[in-house]
């Protein structure tokens, strides 16, 4: 029996950069990615106190076009695409049509009524657009544009100080996004990120990428930027209690068991799932997504049990880290609904074969300064 090779990890416009800055570079999605640069904890705090540089490039990109394309976007995903217009954005969900499960979460962004841009997660595009494309009727077009843009998020209290000395837009509203230029070449500019503070995404064209990378980084030079990798970005959603696909959202996971029933339309008459989630909205989910502190100095991490009275287990973590900002061990997780935990309950995780002890909260674990 031959085994074949790992398939290639595949690179964003910014590799070489990664490795000139001396990234720790890991998989990702199909992806190699930098892991961090100068360590997380400096990474973090750049973001929190100042403003701090990621390159996402992995995330997918695809158009759904033609007429009544948004329409046909809302009958598909989880969230009422309706409640928006064109400049405008939106989290939602893909769910499969049979189980309710979460496909992906992305971002929907509103050109026009006939012209939606998505962006999925790195490893889900590819399934994203296929269960699209099928259902697409005549005269809509799904195309999978993933290596034509680059995406870099530019997070932090300075950001909007920083893309100005750019001479990029930096005053609309948090889920909105405009068509701008930069030396006169396009770049997107969303008001949208993943770390809770206040922040960008430019998706500029895919050979323009790098260019762009290097001119925040000149500009944003006496602002304290610093390049970030996915580690930082780890924690920093962590803290904010922003879910992760394939940790605490998946097929087996679906959006009333992870708490993300805001992003659903429920009098919508159609998307994928809503007979599965209904019902399961109608008799209560078997297990809901909570937020977990160590009392001690343990630390959460994925898989670890959950344990109640008696050390029983009542669910699991989903995902876990030390925070940066709070010194303490903080996570996500899935614990049975017949457990009755609720908020103040001292429960415990099994790390490692030790006992620690937690507490049970509603994240987010650290104030927002999204706005």
């Amino acid at each position: 029996m031959t085994i074949p090779p790992p398939a290639a990890l595949r690179h964003t416009p910014l590799h070489e950069r990664h490795r000139a800055l001396g990234a720790k570079t890991g998989d990702f999605g199909g992806w190699e990615m930098p892991i961090e640069y100068d360590g997380v904890l400096v990474e973090h705090a750049a973001v929190r106190e100042g403003v701090g540089l990621f390159d996402v490039s992995h995330l997918g990109k695809a158009s759904v076009r033609g007429p009544g394309a948004a329409a046909f976007v809302d009958r598909c995903l989880t969230n009422a695409l309706g409640r928006i217009g064109p400049g405008q954005a939106q989290y939602t969900l893909c769910c499969d049509a049979e189980s309710g499960g979460v496909v992906d979460d992305l971002i929907a962004y509103v050109h026009t009524g006939d012209d939606v841009f998505l962006v999925p997660n790195a490893a889900n595009t590819a399934e994203v657009v296929r269960r699209l494309a099928e259902a697409a009727p005549e005269g809509i077009e799904v195309t999978d544009r993933h290596d034509e843009f680059g995406v870099l998020a530019v997070q932090g209290p300075r950001s909007a100080e920083l893309l100005g000395r750019l001479g990029l837009p930096a005053d609309h509203d948090y889920m909105s996004f405009t068509v701008s230029e930069w030396r006169g070449r396009p770049v997107i500019v969303c008001r949208t990120g993943y770390t809770g503070e206040h922040g960008y995404e430019l998706i500029p064209g895919w050979d323009d990428t790098g260019e762009l990378w290097d001119a925040v980084l000149a500009a944003g030079e006496d602002l304290g930027v610093r390049p970030c990798g996915l580690g930082a970005r780890d924690t920093l959603r962590t803290e904010m209690g922003y879910p992760l696909h394939g940790n605490d959202l998946s097929l087996d996971i679906t959006p009333l068991q992870a708490r993300s029933g805001w992003a659903v339309g429920w009098d919508k008459p159609e998307f994928w799932g809503r007979d599965a989630l209904l019902a399961e909205r109608e008799r209560g989910p078997r297990r809901r997504l909570w937020g977990l502190e160590a009392l001690g100095r343990g630390i959460p991490r994925p898989h670890m049990a959950v344990l109640g009275a008696d050390d029983a287990p009542i669910g699991e973590v989903t995902s876990g880290t030390f925070s940066p900002t709070r010194r303490i061990g903080i996570g996500l997780a899935l614990l049975d609904t017949d457990a009755g935990v609720a908020v103040g309950d001292e429960v415990a995780v099994d790390v490692r074969g030790r006992r620690t002890a937690v507490r049970v909260v509603t994240p987010p674990f650290v104030p927002s300064s999204v706005r």
